[in-house]
């Protein structure tokens, strides 16, 4: 116990922390292997994840952040940046509160790509979890959120 009564978190059993990365790794890898059969010509999956990003935070992100979340250096985020905003993707305005630096918006181009995207996913991921119980993505998806926020909290603390 802690001084403060609070319990000692249990040690996390290693190789049952590795198995579980091991499958969020495959997963990983079958899933971006779907979506970049569907991709346009010239696009990246890292790229298709920005617009993703990007989609649920209409008020923008600063490139910095964009690369903080997808933990690359922001001179490789700027690249991606850079080919998105030639395709007209995504938009760089004048950062109001720091005028050094850009906010980075999806464009209603950039929406509508995404939503071609889920859509043309759609059967093969049909396709590809057809042989799952109908409530297992019901019950996975929580236990991965708080998985990641564990995670996001350890790296960012």
């Amino acid at each position: 116990m802690h001084t403060d009564d609070t319990p000692t978190p249990a040690p996390v059993d290693l190789a049952q922390a590795f198995a579980v990365f091991t499958e969020i790794n495959i997963l990983a890898q079958l899933s971006a292997t779907l979506l970049e059969a569907r991709l346009p010509r010239g696009m990246v999956t890292a790229q298709f994840g920005v617009l993703n990003h990007l989609a649920k935070r209409p008020e923008g992100r600063t490139p910095l952040q964009i690369a903080r979340a997808f933990q690359v250096p922001k001179t490789s985020m700027t690249h991606s940046l850079a080919v998105l905003e030639r395709e007209g993707l995504i938009e760089m305005l004048r950062n109001p509160a720091d005028g050094r630096s850009k906010i980075v918006r999806i464009t209603p181009d950039g929406m509508a790509l995404r939503a071609r995207m889920i859509t043309a996913l759609a059967p093969d991921i049909d396709r590809a979890l057809a042989g799952a119980a109908p409530q297992t993505l019901e019950h996975l998806l929580p236990l991965l959120r708080e998985l990641r926020r564990v995670m996001d909290a350890a790296r960012d603390g």
